[in-house]
């Protein structure tokens, strides 16, 4: 099995009906030949490595996931309703859910759940009443 490999840039990430578009920007020297003569619809196992400034893979933090969780759980107009049909909040909004979530987990910014290993265990254990609310009939 032949493998092309090239180094590309994300340009953009959209969404259709289908999934995620991933847009790539390769380099002319870089794009290979036989990816070229494809035709367009051709399927791909794709395996991909982000690369710092000094070449070399960058390792992602496992951490870094608590923050994004709770930046986006803060966001969710549904998490919002899951506090206020709970009484945790006195109106469904970004703001009230954020503070509520802060005062939860006992942290003043989400960043300190890159360390705080128990404020990382209540975010697992709120998502997952979240998700069990969110799956109900």
């Amino acid at each position: 099995m032949k493998t092309l490999q090239f180094e590309g840039c994300k340009v953009a990430l959209k969404q259709d009906k289908t999934g995620y578009v991933l847009t790539l920007s390769l380099h002319p020297d870089d794009i290979p030949e036989d990816l070229l003569r494809d035709f367009v619809g051709s399927r791909y196992q794709v395996v991909m490595v982000r690369i710092g400034d000094n070449e070399q893979p960058l390792e992602r933090k496992e951490h870094d996931k608590h923050v994004r969780t709770a930046g986006m759980l803060c966001k969710n107009a549904l998490f919002w309703k899951f506090l206020f049909e709970d009484n945790q909040i006195i109106a469904e909004s970004e703001v009230e859910a954020t503070e509520w979530l802060r005062e939860y987990l006992n942290i003043p910014s989400r960043s300190d759940l890159k360390t705080n290993e128990q404020a990382q265990k209540l975010l697992e254990k709120i998502l997952q009443d979240f998700n069990q609310w969110n799956t109900k009939d």
